[in-house]
Parts: C-alpha cells; structure tokens; sequence
C-alpha cells in the first residue's frame, strides 16, 4: 500500500475552538452552535411551533418554581436557549432547550455551569433524536446534572413526557417515568420540585 500520509497532511483539519475564542463570537453567531470537544456543532433552526413548546415549557416550569421558592424550596431561574458550559478544555458548551438552576449572582458575566443545573429539559426533533438521546444524555449524567427530561410532540403540541434522575453511584441516568398525552389527565411531578403538567399549557 502506497504512503499517503504527506496527502493527508495537506488535508485540512478541523480545529478546536477555545473558550475565549467562543466568549468572543458575536451572540447570532454562539446562538447557532454548540461546541462538543472543542469542535463546533452547527444547531438546525427551530421550527415556528418548536419554539413556542420551549416556550410554553419554560414558562409552566417558571411558575411551578415561584410556587416551590415561595413554600421555602431554594432560589431557582428557568431560562431557554442559554449557554451551559460543561467544561472549558477542550471546550464543551450545551444550549439546552429548558434549564432549571440554582440563582446566579446578579450582574457580570456568570458562567452556568453543571453543578448549578436542577433539571434540563431536550425538546427532540427528526434531526436530534441520536444528540438528545444518546449524546446529551450520557453528557449530562457525566456532569452530574441531576434531572433529565425528554420532550417529544406530536399532533398539536407535547404528547410525551420521559423522565430520567441521576443514579449517582453509577454516574448514569435511570428512567424513572413517562408521561403521555394519550393517557389523559394532568401527570404529577415530585422531583426536582412539584409539577403538574397541564398539555393544553404545552400546546402548538
């Protein structure tokens, strides 16, 4: 077999971003990324009623959460589409879709970072089933994320709900229960905080 490795020296290689190099990238540019090991991952535009799930998801959790902290539960926020930075070399930056976390100091440039993560919610599309199934699930057990939610639509809005909670020992995610529209009623969540899922909230 012939050496082909000066070809594959002209070849060019993909390279790492760093951290500061991602900090510096205008803010319509880190919306369309995450960044997997240093390498950049170009995110598919959400479609019109994906957005307004993650909307709508956001907004059901943000009230359950005022509820909880207002019986004593300690200080959480409920934000979309925002950087989660779980770990600097090489550099890995998840934009969850849903994120719930321990209160960050108010101003300056606060990193979120793992171990501040309550919940974090995947909204899965055609295109992420392999991301949000396989890669950002065994991602955020490795980074000690405590809840994990998979949320699937159909139809007009949210049919399913997967619920998964860290098995710490074992560093992986257990499934712990799976919601569905088709089987009517409004489920009832205990973990990370009390939830009632309403599907006519999580509608198109």
């Amino acid at each position: 077999m012939p050496d082909d490795s000066w070809l594959r020296n002209l070849r060019p290689q993909p390279r790492r971003l760093s951290a500061e190099e991602y900090e510096a990238l205008p803010e319509e540019v880190a919306k369309t990324i995450e960044v997997v090991d240093g390498y950049v991952v170009f995110c598919e535009a959400p479609t019109r009623e994906r957005q307004r799930v993650v909307r709508r998801l956001a907004t059901l959790l943000e009230r359950f959460t005022r509820d909880a902290m207002e019986r004593g539960h300690p200080c959480v926020e409920v934000d979309f589409d925002i950087d989660l930075r779980i770990h600097d070399v090489p550099l890995q930056n998840r934009r969850p879709d849903v994120v719930v976390y321990r209160c960050l100091e108010r101003g300056g440039d606060v990193l979120l970072r793992p171990e501040g993560v309550v919940l974090v919610c995947e909204v899965v599309s055609p295109g992420s089933e392999t991301q949000d199934g396989v890669d950002k699930f065994g991602e955020y057990a490795k980074a000690g994320i405590p809840h994990y939610w998979i949320v699937r639509t159909g139809g007009t809005g949210v049919s399913v709900i997967e619920r998964y909670q860290l098995d710490r020992a074992a560093g992986l995610y257990k499934h712990v229960g799976t919601f569905m529209k088709e089987a009517g009623g409004q489920p009832q969540v205990g973990e990370p905080f009390p939830v009632t899922i309403d599907w006519s909230e999580l509608e198109y």
